[in-house]
């Protein structure tokens, strides 16, 4: 049975009740704080009572019922699953946590971390985590291990790299102590291989790839395999070999026809275009870019980085036409989108290019100079750094602005390095 100090304190909390107020007729004041921090045992007579105040039932018994529907729901928490289905079914959950102790509470609340993550809701996930911190020191190793990889998965979604890696890396530390199907550590492995792809750490991506994939294999699941060629492509796409790249591409489009995941096919055809943009294919890549957002349902942040990937295509093309239209969407897309720290990068994106295409040079520049650019540099995004900073060389070039130009060709060639040494 899970210790009830922390429930009780976790519910109290959730009901904006002071221990005070719990506490009154009850026990002393300090008592309660020794309950709730796992300091000592109370009866069940008073246990009982605190429960009654919070309007709770004490349930001793494991509830095999409660944990069935618990386990459907935490297999529901994934990019490609119906969220309104997952959605239902946390509500329908909520009720039942809200009502009673039962040995799944703590799990069921570490998963609204990553439910929250897969719904895009971050504020309520980050709310989330800070409302669970106070509960850490009770945690099991079991409970620890989904901690560390739902908040890993959180800051990862938050392009915090970094910090995702340091997470993922303590909750794969608690594997051996947590009792967890190879599924679940597959799981782990591709969230690992993530983070170390946007790391441009490609020797370990393909290695924790590999071992996921193994496992995705085994289980044929086509959804997860699929996923696994993207990474593959991406990988050898930056080590130039593009036939593997391209490859793995289309196996992963392949595999998200055959499940009818919209956002595997969205991403393979996405990547495509990226490749044959950076191989000089320019029809090649609007052809991929164009097929990547037919299907406006799937995954916001991937259809705006595509917009913003087609509008530098057709503006490298001279198809200005195109660029401005590629622009009106992109705008009304962004509109319907949380505010987030890519919100901002695609929003400079769109200035930038609506300045350009309006011949309204001194904003596109001051866009450029006082705000995307500094951006650039604050968030570390090196690739982006070279591609914005050679534009504004190669137009203040054009202007006749050639002391201004060398200043950026020397941020697009120091930022290329940095990008290099990542």
């Amino acid at each position: 049975m899970v210790d009830v100090g922390p429930f009780i304190k976790l519910q109290r909390t959730k009901r904006q009740m002071t221990q005070e107020e719990l506490s009154e007729g009850i026990v002393s004041l300090s008592y309660l704080s020794k309950i709730e921090n796992k300091k000592t045992k109370a009866s069940p007579e008073i246990i009982q009572l605190l429960c009654n105040r919070l309007g709770i039932e004490f349930a001793e018994e494991t509830n095999s019922h409660i944990e069935e529907k618990c386990q459907q729901w935490y297999e529901m928490l994934f990019d490609h699953c119906d969220k309104q289905e997952m959605t239902d079914r946390y509500e329908e959950l909520q009720v039942i946590m809200n009502q009673s102790i039962n040995e799944s509470f703590i799990m069921f609340e570490i998963h609204q971390i990553r439910y929250y993550s897969v719904l895009r809701d971050f504020s309520k996930a980050l709310a989330k985590i800070n409302e669970l911190h106070e509960l850490v020191d009770s945690f099991n190793h079991k409970h620890e291990y989904y901690w560390y990889k739902f908040k890993g998965g959180y800051y990862s979604l938050q392009d915090k790299h970094a910090k995702a890696m340091k997470l993922f890396k303590q909750a794969q530390e608690k594997i051996p102590l947590a009792n967890l199907n190879e599924v679940e550590i597959a799981d782990l492995k591709y969230g690992l291989a993530v983070t170390h792809s946007q790391l441009w750490q490609q020797l370990e991506c393909l290695d924790y790839t590999q071992e996921a994939m193994e496992v995705f294999q085994r289980e044929y699941n086509f959804d997860r395999c699929g996923q696994c060629h993207i990474l593959f492509g991406i990988s050898y796409q930056r080590f130039k070999k593009y036939e593997k790249a391209i490859k793995n591409f289309q196996l992963a489009k392949h595999l998200g026809e055959l499940c009818d995941n919209q956002d595997v096919i969205s991403l393979a055809h996405q990547n495509l275009g990226y490749l044959y943009s950076t191989t000089g294919n320019s029809e090649e890549a609007i052809k991929n870019y164009l097929l990547a957002i037919e299907d406006k349902d799937v995954d916001t942040d991937n259809l705006l980085s595509t917009y913003t990937c087609l509008i530098e295509e057709y503006y490298h093309v001279k198809q200005y036409e195109k660029v401005e239209q590629n622009l009106r969407e992109a705008k009304e897309l962004l509109s319907k989108v949380t505010y987030s720290d890519l919100w901002n990068l695609y929003d400079y994106i769109i200035k930038v290019y609506t300045h350009l295409i309006n011949e309204e040079f001194d904003k596109f520049k001051v866009v450029l100079t006082d705000h995307f650019i500094p951006y650039l540099k604050q968030a570390g995004e090196h690739s982006y750094l070279v591609f914005y900073s050679k534009l504004l060389a190669n137009l203040l070039e054009e202007w006749g602005k050639y002391k201004e130009s060398v200043q950026y060709y020397k941020l697009a060639s120091l930022s290329y390095e940095e990008f290099v040494n990542m």
